[in-house]
C-alpha cells in the first residue's frame, strides 16, 4: 500500500526519425528482422487469448523464438505488445477476436478496389503489408543502460542506431531534427531507458523512440468548477465555457482553428494544434479549473463516392478533433491540471434545445456549457416548456405531417434520379427522414423522463431529447442544425400557443424549401 502511494505518475514522450542504412545488407536484414517480429506479434495476441502463459511463450526453447528466429527479449517484447492491445481493446468495449492487423480500413479498401481500380489496389495492398509486416518494437530497460536490443550510440557526433540481428548487428544513422532530441541525447548519455519501435512506410525505416516522465501531482482539481471545450469544423473552432462548481456559467470564448487549415504541412498543423493546447491549458490554469472535453470517438470522414459531397469531405478531413483533445488532455497532465473525459451523447441537443436560446448562448459555446456541467455530475432535466410540447398533439401532428411530405417529396425523387451518387445521398437522407418520423411516432404521448437524462435517454429507451429536435429544427426552423435558436426561447416560456397560428407551414420550415443534408451536421459534437 506504501510503496503503490509513493508511485508518481507517468507519462510517455518521444520523437521520430528517419534511419539511413549504409549498407543495402543491413536495410534488408533488418526489414525480415521486422517482418518475423510481426508475425511472432500477431501468433503471441492469438495464443494469450487461448490463454496460454506468457513464461511459457517467451522461453529460449518456445515456439516464437524457434519459429521466428528471436532471441527471448524480443519474443517477451513481442507478448508485451500484444497483452498491451488486448487490454486496450478490452477497455474500450471492442472484441478482441475481431482485430485486424494492418488495419481495419486499409483491409476494406483492398476489397473496394480489387476489381475497380488495379493500380490503387496494388498501391494500398502494399500500404496493408507495411503495416501488417513492418514492424519491430524493444522496450527500454535501467539495468542494460538504455536498450538492449535497440541500442542508441553516439560516434564521431553522430547518432546511429545498432539493431540486433540475433546473429550480428545492423547499423542505421538517425536523421531527426526534433526539439526533443537533446532530451534523448541526454538518456543515451546518461544510460536512461528508452523505448524503440521501427515502422516500414514506403519501404523506408522510421523509429519512434519514446521514453517516461514524471508527472507533477494534481494541483487543479474540478473543486472550482471546470473548462469544457466543443470543437466544431463549420466555423472551425473550439467553444470554450468555464462552469463554476455550482452548474452556472462563468464566461466563455471561443478560438479559431483556420490558420490550422491553411497551414502548409503536417509539421506546421502539429505546431499550430500545440499553441492552441497550450492556450486551453493556459485558460484553466488562469481559472484554476480543470478541463473537461468529449470522450474521443471515431468521426466518420467520407470517401469519394459516397454521395456525401465534396464540401462535406474537405471539412471532415481537415478536423483535427482527436490530435487536439489528445493534446490538450496530454498537457493538461503535465502541467497538473486535471482532465476529464464525459459522455458525448446529444451534448449538441441538450445545448441547442436548452442553453442557446435561454442564455441567447451560440451552439458551439452551449454544447461545451453542457459538456462543462456533465463533468460536475448534474443532469440535464428537460424544461417544462419542453415537456408541455412533447404531450401536445398539435405539434406531434404538424411533425408528422412535415416528415411524411418529405419522405413521398424524397421517395419521388430517389426514383427519378439516374446519377448514382446522388441516388446515394437521396437513399440516405430518405433513411434518416423514415427515422426522424419513426422518433416522433413513438414519443407521442409519453412525457420524457429526465432520469438518466444526462446520457439523453430514459429507462422506456425513448429519447425525448433527440424527438424534441427532429420536431423543432426542422420543420419550424428549416435546419438539421440552425444557427439562429432564438426563435425557441417562447417555447421554453412554455409559449407554444404562440407557434400554432404559423403552423401551414412556419416561415423558414415546411418540407418544400428544406433542403438540408447531413453535411450541416459536420463538427457537431454529441
Amino acid at each position: 500500500m506504501g510503496r503503490a502511494a509513493e508511485r508518481q505518475p507517468k507519462t510517455y514522450t518521444g520523437l521520430e526519425a528517419l534511419l539511413v542504412f549504409p549498407k543495402h545488407e543491413d536495410h534488408k536484414d533488418t526489414v525480415d528482422l521486422m517482418r518475423r517480429f510481426s508475425s511472432a506479434f500477431r501468433t503471441a495476441y492469438h495464443r494469450l487469448l487461448e490463454g496460454w502463459d506468457r513464461k511459457t511463450l517467451k522461453r529460449e526453447e518456445g515456439f516464437l523464438c524457434t519459429w521466428f528466429g528471436l532471441n527471448t527479449r524480443y519474443a517477451d517484447d513481442a507478448l508485451l505488445k500484444a497483452q498491451s492491445l488486448i487490454s486496450s481493446l478490452k477497455e474500450r468495449g471492442e472484441d478482441p477476436r475481431k482485430v485486424v492487423f494492418g488495419g481495419r480500413k486499409l483491409h476494406g479498401e483492398l476489397s473496394r478496389f480489387s476489381r475497380s481500380n488495379r493500380p490503387l489496389y496494388r498501391e494500398k495492398k502494399a500500404e496493408w503489408k507495411e503495416k501488417r509486416q513492418g514492424n519491430l518494437y524493444a522496450r527500454g530497460d535501467k539495468t542494460k543502460s538504455g536498450n538492449l536490443n535497440l541500442r542508441l550510440v553516439i560516434q564521431d557526433g553522430a547518432l546511429w542506431l545498432r539493431i540486433n540481428l540475433v546473429d550480428r548487428y545492423a547499423w542505421a544513422l538517425v536523421k531527426t531534427s526534433h526539439p526533443r532530441l537533446q532530451e534523448l541525447l541526454g538518456r543515451v548519455y546518461a544510460g536512461e531507458p528508452y523505448n524503440v519501435e521501427l515502422n516500414l512506410r514506403k519501404g523506408k525505416v522510421y523509429a519512434s523512440f519514446s521514453w517516461e516522465e514524471e508527472l507533477p501531482p494534481l494541483s487543479i482539481n474540478k473543486g472550482r468548477g471546470v473548462l469544457a471545450l466543443d470543437i466544431n469544423s463549420d466555423p472551425y473552432h473550439i467553444a470554450l465555457a468555464v462552469v463554476n462548481p455550482d452548474g452556472n456559467l462563468r464566461r466563455y470564448l471561443t478560438l479559431s482553428l483556420e490558420e490550422v487549415d491553411k497551414a502548409p504541412n503536417r509539421g506546421a498543423k502539429e505546431i499550430l494544434l500545440w499553441n492552441i493546447a497550450h492556450q486551453v491549458v493556459g485558460i484553466a490554469v488562469e481559472e484554476e479549473v480543470a478541463i473537461a472535453t468529449e470522450r474521443l470517438k471515431y468521426l466518420p470522414k467520407g470517401r469519394r463516392g459516397d454521395g456525401s459531397g465534396k464540401d462535406f469531405r474537405r471539412k471532415a478531413h481537415r478536423f483535427a478533433y482527436r490530435s487536439l483533445l489528445r493534446k490538450v488532455h496530454t498537457l493538461a497532465r503535465k502541467r497538473g491540471v486535471q482532465s476529464l473525459q464525459v459522455n458525448p451523447s446529444d451534448t449538441s441537443t441538450i445545448g441547442m434545445l436548452k442553453y442557446a436560446p435561454l442564455l441567447s448562448l451560440s451552439k458551439d459555446v452551449a454544447a461545451a456549457y453542457v459538456i462543462g456541467r456533465r463533468a460536475l455530475g448534474f443532469k440535464e432535466e428537460i424544461p417544462k416548456g419542453l415537456k408541455v410540447l412533447l404531450q401536445d398533439t398539435s405539434f406531434h401532428q404538424h411533425a408528422q405531417h412535415f416528415y411524411g411530405e418529405r419522405i413521398a417529396q424524397l421517395q419521388d425523387k430517389y426514383r427519378r434520379e439516374r446519377n448514382p451518387y446522388l441516388k446515394r445521398r437521396l437513399g440516405r437522407e430518405l433513411k434518416e427522414t423514415k427515422g426522424a418520423l419513426a422518433m416522433i411516432l413513438s414519443s407521442q404521448g409519453e412525457l420524457g423522463s429526465p432520469t438518466g437524462s444526462t446520457n439523453g435517454r430514459n429507462p422506456q429507451g425513448n429519447n425525448p431529447w433527440r424527438a424534441l429536435r427532429v420536431g423543432t429544427f426542422l420543420p419550424l426552423l428549416g435546419r438539421r442544425v440552425p444557427r439562429d435558436l432564438s426563435p425557441l426561447k417562447p417555447i421554453l416560456m412554455g409559449s407554444w400557443e404562440g407557434w400554432k397560428g404559423g403552423l401551414g407551414p412556419h416561415p423558414g420550415g415546411g418540407p418544400a424549401i428544406t433542403k438540408a443534408s447531413p453535411r450541416e451536421e459536420v463538427g457537431s459534437g454529441g
